[in-house]
């Protein structure tokens, strides 16, 4: 079951095993991206390349077995496709290479292989969405504040943070609108996420009423 379909190159392939090794990579596509709709945000076309990318990942291990050149020239052209791609979230980027470990799988004819790691891939997605062991503290916050160039930040808010926080560490500073304000960056973790409102209104006090951002979502962590 679990032995290749191929057991000579490319040339000899038969019709037959193409298509079942085709039909694998679109069926382990499809699970694959309704897994991960199910399990992160996603965009159609995301799903749609996701889906896909087990078939065309076959295609091009299907066409290079056994035929160096056209390894070499394939090579070549992912060379310059990765120029066009973007940073991607840590869930996009694994939902990516497991779309391509199946493919390597089904391209080399491993079908049994493939659909377990299919199965048991998607599996574990689904198990390690639903627990909470790697979640973060909902209490952890990034807390973004604009300053004026003239207020010295070091520890103006200090009396703030002891009445609010457990802990608030200052990531990051720099300037902003040509130098005339700083904009700082905490992690704090609150005591009571009920009172967010009341902590954002006292830094309101220090700062001027200037912009004050907080914030849990990793995506806007722009550290």
């Amino acid at each position: 079951m679990l032995n290749s379909l191929f057991s000579n190159v490319t040339s000899n392939l038969d019709l037959l095993s193409f298509g079942i090794c085709t039909l694998v990579a679109i069926i382990s596509g499809f699970f694959i991206a309704l897994t991960h709709k199910y399990t992160s945000k996603y965009s159609k076309g995301y799903l749609t390349t996701i889906s896909l990318l087990p078939f065309l990942v076959q295609i091009v291990i299907t066409l290079v077995n056994g035929n160096l050149g056209t390894g070499i020239a394939i090579m070549g052209a992912f060379s310059l496709v990765k120029f066009r791609s973007i940073p991607g979230t840590a869930k996009e980027i694994l939902s990516v290479f497991f779309a391509m470990t199946v493919g390597l799988a089904v391209g080399t004819g491993f079908v049994g292989i493939a659909c377990l790691i299919t199965i048991v891939g998607c599996l574990f997605l689904l198990l390690y969405n639903k627990i909470t062991l790697f979640e973060k503290d909902s209490r952890e916050k990034m807390l973004k504040i604009e300053i004026p160039e003239d207020l010295d930040y070091t520890g103006v808010f200090q009396e703030e943070f002891d009445k609010y926080t457990t802990k608030a560490n200052l990531v990051k500073s720099k300037t902003i609108d040509m130098g005339s304000m700083y904009e700082l960056t905490y992690i704090v973790t609150l005591k009571d996420i009920k009172e967010e409102k009341k902590f954002i209104d006292d830094l309101r006090v220090k700062n001027g009423n200037l912009k004050i951002m907080i914030s849990q979502s990793m995506e806007e962590w722009n550290l």
